[in-house]
């Protein structure tokens, strides 16, 4: 059996390509849109693609099953029923299929969707029994699949579902049976998942608190919150169930000149700056949105922009932009123009409009709040690093709240924002920008540098 776990950095996705060399057929399991490392794998390895297998409908991320059929020939199998627009194959509990010397058996496991599936992978020149198991987005290392992407008036009979997917269906399996999931730690499909990619059912069940509480414990536990939607969560499922565009249907324009930028802003396109803090805050074109390129880009860029808008991006070169178109294709932001040739020089250049974001040091900050010489101080962290620690005389804006409704504070009056490390907080400050505040300034390094620092921070018991 050939067997190989890939990963999307980033959104933590994790998809699957089985096969069987001696007879030069394979699978893939939950393909990423970009497809090219499938097609590579298997034809490094003497194998065609003849199955493409989706655990459920995902909701973080455009699946390549689409692209991977154009290019293949493969047939796509969801379980039956999955209320998709595009032709595929419809599979039920107890389908077994055989990819060689490999077989695949399917379980039904709803509950992180109505129609979702895992799969038993048995590599039959080893044994006949099953090895390992592909629990979609039912099991996670360390964590298990959120039931309200399917909507509140699901939520109790997802619940259930689920219960019983983990406990009844997943939880009979051996203990010493590998667990292969479909995401892993920075996707928003659950809440804490570890960053090792497997585990065994035999450890989850020892050692994940979920699979360990009473049904009615369950039910009060998934009755809590879960991480914030982004934006693009509704834009991915829709695509999804109608069938993702092919890429080479997407925009190819790149190269743009500061007058065709200008053009596009003027007809409501939006402006992704993708630079550092400091390039940002020294100079960008007004209006622009400041993401840099990091590991947790796309669920951010779902969090800000809009699915459905025009994208023109700030980057430091070609390189970069074509990195990220990468990144937004498999979030299903496919309406890209392009970038600014030049770069922010040539707009500059130009003559045409600029502004700065200013990056408050540390010792600059130290001083006004000793001094009383500020007016409003945000800390965009999360509830759970609010509660860890502070700096006292901040208040808590989450950034997922801030980026939903602006501060009711004058648009003339100066606010300061921090976060972990000063990421989030350019995230925050450029989007108040946006919003016409005129006097926004970004703490450089951010709660990272202020602890580096050696200033006052009070804990959670403190405040």
């Amino acid at each position: 059996m050939y067997f190989k776990q890939i990963t999307a950095e980033g959104l933590g996705c994790l998809s699957y390509l089985i096969g069987c060399p001696a007879a030069q057929m394979a699978c893939v399991v939950d393909p990423k849109r970009d497809v090219q490392d499938y097609i590579d794998i298997a034809r490094e390895n003497g194998m065609q693609i003849t199955h493409i297998f989706e655990t459920h409908i995902h909701a973080d991320h455009v699946s390549g099953n689409m692209e991977l059929k154009s290019r293949t020939g493969a047939d796509i199998y969801l379980l039956k029923d999955s209320p998709v627009d595009y032709q595929f194959k419809g599979v039920e509990e107890g389908d077994q299929f055989e990819i060689g010397n490999v077989r695949l058996e399917i379980i039904k496991t709803p509950g992180h969707t109505p129609h979702s599936i895992s799969i038993l992978v048995t590599d039959k020149t080893r044994s006949d029994s099953p090895w390992l198991v592909l629990t979609g987005d039912c099991l996670f290392v360390g964590d298990i699949g959120r039931p309200d992407l399917a909507g509140k008036e699901l939520i109790d009979e997802q619940v259930a579902n689920l219960f019983d997917s983990l406990y009844n269906k997943l939880g009979r399996l051996p203990e010493s049976m590998e667990v292969f999931p479909a995401h892993g730690q920075g996707s928003l499909c659950g809440k804490g998942m570890s960053a090792k990619s497997n585990s065994t059912i035999g450890f989850e069940k020892s050692n994940n608190s979920i699979l360990n509480l009473s049904k009615d414990d369950f039910v009060k536990t998934m009755s809590a919150t879960f991480p914030e939607r982004p934006k693009s969560f509704n834009h991915i499922i829709e695509t999804n169930k109608i069938g993702p565009p092919l890429l080479e249907r997407c925009p190819v324009t790149k190269d743009l000149s500061p007058l065709q930028v200008k053009g596009y802003l003027e007809r409501g396109a939006v402006l992704l700056d993708t630079r550092d803090n400091a390039s940002f805050g020294g100079v960008h074109i007004p209006g622009s949105i400041n993401i840099g390129f990091a590991k947790q880009t796309a669920n951010w860029i779902g969090m800000v922009i809009e699915p459905g808008a025009e994208l023109i991006m700030v980057t430091a070169d070609e390189q970069k932009y074509d990195a990220m178109c990468v990144e937004l294709h498999r979030i299903g932001y496919d309406n890209i123009i392009g970038y600014l040739y030049g770069g922010i020089t040539s707009w500059q250049e130009a003559g045409y409009p600029i502004s700065q974001l200013w990056q408050i040091s540390t010792a600059k900050l130290n001083d006004k709040l000793n001094t009383g010489n500020y007016k409003h101080f945000l800390d965009v962290r999360t509830t759970d690093e609010w509660n860890l620690f502070s700096i006292k005389e901040a208040e808590h804006y989450p950034l997922a709240e801030l980026l939903k409704k602006a501060p009711d504070i004058s648009k003339d009056e100066e606010i300061i924002v921090t976060c972990g490390v000063g990421y989030r907080g350019n995230i925050a400050a450029s989007f108040l920008q946006s919003k016409g505040f005129e006097h926004v300034h970004s703490l450089a390094g951010g709660m990272k540098a202020w602890i580096n620092a050696g200033f006052p921070i009070v804990q959670a018991q403190e405040i």
